[in-house]
């Protein structure tokens, strides 16, 4: 997800975004550029917050993820690496719609440039992260059956994605009891004030467009 404003030229910010199928736990960094080591190293550091291991990665058909850089990583891993479909706008749709509810609701649309606008960014994901996956509620499309030219949608009860890891029988009791202790010191309340604050911060740093430098 690229924070370039109105303009691609020159090197700005960008949002990786990663979420869970089964949970839909989402794990988020912000980046410097888009090279191959720069998102490399964020998945790795994605990686390393994710609650329970990371079995397999499936991403869009872009160059800083088709790459041998990343490949590497996943087969030393024992990451099982696949990518969706060529002009397939709808096979990566869980990222899609995190990019618009996690990132662009959240981030904006403006041009971030530079350090301090990559520690402002970062600082954002610490608590944003924090409040959508254990405060943030999400219903899961369990069926979609068609009659004609209606399409009917049935979907489960509304779980965060903390939740979906406590009533899942495939999660380590370890991992429970981790995720219920880290739960047990946050306030969604406190979360939302530093979201706030820190979106403030962030957005002081946009950097206007061309047109309206002064």
């Amino acid at each position: 997800m690229a924070h370039c404003g109105d303009s691609t030229r020159g090197e700005y910010l960008n949002s990786l975004d990663m979420v869970d199928v089964k949970t839909r736990w989402v794990e988020l960094a912000g980046l410097r550029n888009r090279s191959q080591a720069t998102v490399s190293a964020a998945i790795a550091e994605c990686r390393s917050r994710l609650p329970y291991p990371l079995l397999g990665l499936d991403s869009d058909n872009g160059s800083e993820f088709i790459n041998d850089n990343l490949k590497r990583y996943c087969e030393k891993a024992g990451i099982t690496f696949t990518r969706c479909r060529p002009y397939k706008k709808n096979d990566p749709a869980y990222v899609e719609q995190k990019n618009w509810t996690a990132v662009r609701q959240n981030v904006g649309y403006d041009r971030y440039e530079g350090q301090a606008a990559y520690e402002a960014l970062n600082a954002l994901y610490v608590s944003l992260r924090l409040y959508i996956n254990f405060f943030q509620p999400v219903m899961v499309l369990v069926e979609k059956t068609r009659d004609g030219t209606k399409v009917k949608k049935r979907y489960d009860k509304a779980q965060t994605p903390y939740q979906r890891i406590l009533d899942s029988p495939d999660m380590a009791e370890d991992v429970k009891t981790q995720l219920r202790q880290q739960y047990a010191t946050l306030n969604p309340l406190v979360l939302l004030r530093q979201i706030h604050a820190r979106q403030e911060a962030l957005w002081k740093l946009a950097i206007p467009p061309a047109g309206e430098l002064s």
